[in-house]
């Protein structure tokens, strides 16, 4: 039987952790190994951790980003499969097992995504399309990845962390496979900022430049996709 590591990197995230970690020994297919790579938090997190005593294996390091820690994790891990859960993640109980699944049904694929939902927002999952993906993300970062095709995060990407991931693997020629099913719930805790502080995606497709003027959060999103465009050649 195959193994699963989940990774977490997570930074301050100390009021939903343990949510999160609840919901992985939850799990309808147990994962083998969980690694929690603190990525210098000053929170109650290494306490959140170690309420779940030696099911979880804990590991500190200064604070460099959330590349920075998923990569310190794939270090560590010993699993066939690997998923990066965020830390804000509620797994549903069956997620890790429709996810092995669809890599036992597709051995052509090098990972497996989902749709998920965050609050009263839904995001469907969408069959993998190399087009798609090469205009937008669709794919979050929780997905279970084949360990063997050795997924590294560009440590000087800021934002589209994931996009940048899914497209050095497109170009490597790997693909990915879709579950048509909501797998996970995103909760993030209060005053944080997330996916519900998003802006409106009507915005963003404003003709700003004609208007002299762009908000600040338009100006940044588009500056960070400039720079995972450049860098894959899009």
């Amino acid at each position: 039987m195959k193994r699963i590591s989940v990774i977490i990197a997570t930074y301050q995230h100390a009021q939903t952790l343990g949510s999160c970690l609840e919901s992985l020994f939850a799990q309808t297919r147990k994962p083998d190994e969980v690694i929690v790579v603190d990525d210098g938090s000053t929170d109650t997190t290494k306490e959140v951790v170690n309420a779940f005593g030696d099911q979880v294996n804990y590991f500190f390091q200064e604070n460099q980003g959330a590349p920075s820690a998923r990569n310190f994790g794939m270090k560590q891990v010993t699993g066939d499969y690997v998923l990066f859960c965020d830390a804000d993640v509620i797994a549903h109980p069956s997620m890790l097992e429709k996810m092995e699944r669809a890599l036992e049904t597709h051995p052509e694929a090098a990972y497996a995504y989902s749709g998920m939902r965050f609050g009263h927002k839904r995001f469907r999952s969408q069959p993998f399309s190399v087009d798609k993906l090469r205009k937008q993300n669709y794919i979050h970062t929780t997905s279970l990845i084949r360990t063997e095709v050795r997924p590294r995060f560009d440590e000087s990407i800021k934002r589209f962390q994931d996009w940048d991931l899914w497209l050095t693997l497109l170009e490597e020629g790997k693909h990915g496979v879709g579950i048509e099913e909501e797998l996970f719930v995103i909760r993030s805790a209060p005053g944080r900022k997330g996916i519900s502080q998003w802006v409106p995606s009507f915005l963003y497709r404003v003709p700003w430049p004609l208007l002299g003027w762009k908000p600040a959060a338009i100006r940044r999103y588009d500056d960070a996709k400039e720079i995972v465009q450049r860098k894959h050649h899009l």
